[in-house]
């Protein structure tokens, strides 16, 4: 059985946000908890929610036990772009492109 948790809008670029995503793939809760609190990463502290978040739907909605969870899959997409602009010498404008994730994360007690 699986359990899902979703974060949208976070703004942070995909990209810094999957370098953190990628450590904690594949791996039992306990670890995953362990590796994003010890993390120094921006992005680390939002992950470790949405981990929670998924555990504790794993628990309460679905019956599961949290100790037999792992991270079965998670992954990030991109959002949209928040488009801002830096006034530049002889009155040019250049474009700031603020970017932001949408994170999904899935729970799950039975490996495959």
């Amino acid at each position: 059985m699986e359990a899902k948790a979703q974060l949208n809008m976070i703004r942070i670029s995909p990209r810094k946000v999957r370098l953190v995503v990628d450590t904690i793939r594949n791996k039992s809760v306990a670890q995953a908890v362990a590796v994003l609190q010890n993390l120094d990463k921006v992005s680390a502290e939002p992950i470790l929610k949405l981990l929670n978040s998924a555990i504790a739907n794993a628990v309460n909605n679905n019956g599961m036990e949290a100790d037999k969870l792992f991270v079965k899959t998670v992954y990030v997409n991109e959002g949209p772009t928040l488009k801002r602009f830096r006034p530049r010498a002889h009155g040019r404008a250049y474009e700031i492109l603020k970017r932001t994730s949408h994170i999904t994360l899935i729970v799950s007690d039975v490996r495959n």
